[in-house]
């Protein structure tokens, strides 16, 4: 046991220090700049107060200290730029195995890796909520690309406590730890219910984004018949892929919960980035989604 255990720890280091190079390249390279342009502070933040000089805002005089010594005072405000970055990650079953290049957790890791990263690069705070049926795990936000590398490993090899999935008592979690405006990337599956009220409630406080992982098994398999088992329920049933019938309810039963869970999402006013897994290697897999989502901000934004 002790072998395989540190083979196991060998082979995670390894793969952690992989990603880590490869998220490296993106956030000094393709996605250089995307980050600090779409995310930017809470507001602003008292400073100081100073005497009222020509041109100031009126409504910026500080009426205590004015009274007190008989000229006009302001009150300086300056940019709060510092900002808490949370990850809510899935560690429920479904999020491991399937036909993809990695698994859906795999991913997860990578465009986890990717935006610690850009924040860390940003002066920024990072942390994790990592959860299954409760929440499994909790790492408190702090700065430093030591800290953004344990979240990486983390999000590779922490164990689910359980196989089923609730995303609710993670996100009141983050709800209640979370004193001041921050940024929310809930990483998931989103095979799961019940989670709208309370990613509604989380989103009127801070800012939400629903990263979504699409797996390969989502479109109906080139095969005949298969022994398929729902990793979080362990149900198995066999399919007969070939017959058009059972592709057609497939296709749409997948297509009715994407619809569904975009619609729950656009009513909280939460964000949606789409993530695909690849089946196989391709370049820019973990780039490309975060980079769209960048665009759609940074385009909204400007329409405002």
């Amino acid at each position: 046991m002790p072998e395989n255990h540190e083979r196991e720890l060998a082979e995670l280091l390894k793969e952690v220090r992989l990603i880590e190079v490869q998220s490296r390249r993106l956030v000094s390279g393709v996605m250089a700049g995307g980050y600090s342009s779409v995310f930017r502070g809470a507001g602003i933040e008292f400073d100081e107060v100073r005497e009222y000089a020509h041109g100031d805002d009126r409504r910026a005089v500080d009426w205590n200290v004015t009274a007190r010594v008989g000229r006009p005072y302001v009150k300086k405000y300056v940019d709060e730029r510092e900002l808490t970055v949370l990850f809510l990650l899935d560690l429920s079953a479904s999020m491991s195995g399937g036909f993809g290049l990695w698994s859906a957790r795999q991913m997860a890791a990578r465009v986890c890796a990717c935006l610690a990263l850009s924040a860390v690069k940003n002066n920024d705070k990072v942390g994790l909520i990592a959860f299954s049926r409760a929440v499994d795990k909790y790492v408190p936000a702090k700065k430093g690309m030591g800290h953004a590398l344990r979240i990486v490993r983390d999000c590779l090899a922490l164990p689910g406590a359980s196989a089923l999935t609730d995303l609710t008592p993670a996100l009141e979690f983050a709800a209640t730890v979370l004193r001041r405006r921050a940024i929310l990337f809930v990483v998931s599956d989103f095979l799961a219910q019940g989670w709208a009220q309370a990613l509604s409630l989380c989103a009127r406080r801070h800012d939400v984004i629903a990263v979504r992982l699409l797996t390969p098994e989502l479109q109906p398999p080139d095969a005949g018949l298969m022994r398929a088992r729902d990793p979080e329920s362990g149900r198995e049933t066999v399919v007969d892929w070939r017959n058009r019938r059972a592709r057609a309810a497939y296709a749409a039963r997948v297509a009715d919960w994407r619809a569904e869970t975009t619609r729950s999402l656009r009513r909280a006013r939460v964000d949606l980035m789409d993530v695909p897994v690849p089946r196989v290697h391709e370049r820019d897999a973990v780039a490309r989604p975060i980079l769209r989502f960048f665009r759609m901000r940074e385009l909204r934004g400007t329409k405002r």
